[in-house]
């Protein structure tokens, strides 16, 4: 998984800190998080396309978070980001060399490596989407119990209630 999962995830955590309908730019995003504005906004498109965020254009424009961060899993980040192809792909290499002059009946049933993996795969996705970015947000506000208030004040955004 690249790293735009990660820069993804952050920056919807501070969006969801600043909890307001005024956009973020992304110059300001990506300062905020120490990378250049082209990689980030890269991420924050394939965001918008996937109806995470909202982009607004224009001299005020910037980035909000599309629906609440309860309802924003990090499967749909990861889906976002990354597609919805399986991590893994078998490509039967069971049936090339040693394998190679078995029987094709050798191969009816599925490869056990596959299944393994297919297995792993849902679970994980499973965990992905049954966390959500309020789910982090609470989670980081429970260890660092500033850090909402640090992100709403280097955004110069009023304090939250």
């Amino acid at each position: 998984m690249g790293q735009g999962v990660e820069w993804a995830l952050h920056v919807l955590l501070t969006l969801s800190w600043l909890d307001d309908d005024e956009p973020v730019a992304v110059k300001q995003l990506a300062a905020g998080h120490d990378l250049p504005p082209a990689y980030l906004n890269k991420q924050l498109q394939a965001l918008t396309r996937a109806e995470i965020l909202e982009s607004t254009p224009g001299v005020r424009g910037g980035f909000r978070l599309a629906r609440p961060a309860s309802r924003i899993t990090l499967m749909d980040v990861v889906a976002a980001i990354e597609g919805r192809q399986p991590a893994f792909r078998c490509a039967e290499v069971r049936t090339r060399g040693v394998g190679a002059d078995l029987p094709p009946s050798s191969f009816d049933t599925p490869c056990a490596i596959s299944t393994a993996m297919q297995r792993a795969e849902l679970a994980w996705r499973r965990e992905l989407a049954a966390r959500t970015i309020a789910d982090i947000r609470d989670e980081v506000s429970e260890r660092t119990p500033l850090a909402g208030k640090q992100t709403r004040d280097a955004y110069g955004r009023p304090p939250a209630g």
